[in-house]
């Protein structure tokens, strides 16, 4: 379960960094690119965890792996939403004294973009990666691997001191 939690977190987080920047009207100023990446982000917030594991168990089966992949995607779209509304709020006086100095468009963001948004960035990732914790567990019951599989044999041969 905790693995679980942890690789999924793991792929969220990698996977929403380029739809977040997309996603930011303020860095990607054509409309449609950013509200195309937005949509993506709504759409796949939309299904809960334990939907995206069965779409998954049916894909590539029953197991971890299917756990792995419904956390890990689910959660892009929630992180993905947030950290394009951060990267929208950002103080954009620090980009413009960068771009009035030289700087191109990598370091303005490297140097000032991203301090502003790495903490937010930070505590996110850990609670998202509570909620999945969370959500592991429960996926097990319907066979995408975590302790809710041995708990629901547990509590199918009614041996109460296992499910203890």
């Amino acid at each position: 379960t905790f693995a679980i939690a942890v690789v999924g977190t793991i792929i969220a987080a990698v996977i929403c960094i380029p739809l977040a920047f997309l996603g930011a009207r303020n860095i990607i100023r054509f409309r449609p690119v950013s509200g195309v990446s937005k949509f993506i982000l709504s759409i796949i917030r939309v299904f809960p965890e334990i939907v995206m594991a069965l779409i998954f168990i049916k894909a590539v089966g029953p197991g971890s792996f299917s756990g792995v992949l419904a956390l890990g995607i689910h959660s892009v779209g929630m992180l993905g939403k947030v950290f394009a509304e951060d990267i929208e709020n950002i103080d954009l006086s620090a980009t413009e004294s960068l771009k009035a100095s030289g700087a191109n468009k990598m370091k303005t963001l490297v140097f000032a973009v991203v301090p502003q948004i790495l903490p937010t960035f930070l505590s996110l990732i850990l609670y998202r990666f509570e909620l999945n914790l969370r959500s592991a567990s429960i996926l097990g019951l319907i066979g995408a691997g975590g302790i809710g599989t041995p708990l629901i044999f547990a509590l199918q041969t009614r041996s109460w001191d296992r499910v203890g």
